[in-house]
């Protein structure tokens, strides 16, 4: 048995509550579970004490006996201390492609050419 340290979300529609949870990775989303860890009020601000409660011993031997946290978990678990950090990595999707490298570097040469003589300077 697969097991995950997930939320499930609960309230009503745009007043959203998860609670974190482990369960089989099999199971739904909001359905069965085996165990409450605690629960995150994203509606809450950053600063308030009642916006994320987990009980981090719990955590810790969950995650000794072979559960993974989810993506967001890992970052609240990250921030905790629990876990080391998640690395991401894709610096080449915020690069410009071939064109726009092309036609930054003729603006350049364009901007460092000193106006001819008989040119005004604008």
């Amino acid at each position: 048995m697969s097991l995950k340290i997930r939320m499930s979300r609960g309230g009503t529609k745009k007043r959203p509550h998860y609670k974190i949870v482990v369960a089989d990775s099999h199971s739904p989303r909001d359905g069965r579970f085996i165990e409450k860890l605690g629960f995150y009020n994203p509606l809450l601000p950053k600063d308030h004490a009642d916006r994320l409660k987990l009980d981090l011993e719990r955590t810790k031997e969950w995650l000794k006996k072979g559960a993974t946290a989810s993506d967001r978990v890992h970052r609240f678990l990250a921030d905790a201390g629990v876990l080391k950090p998640l690395k991401r990595n894709n610096p080449e999707k915020a690069k410009p492609k071939k064109k726009a490298q092309e036609r930054a570097a003729a603006a350049a040469t364009l901007a460092a050419k000193p106006p001819a003589e008989g040119e005004a300077a604008a």
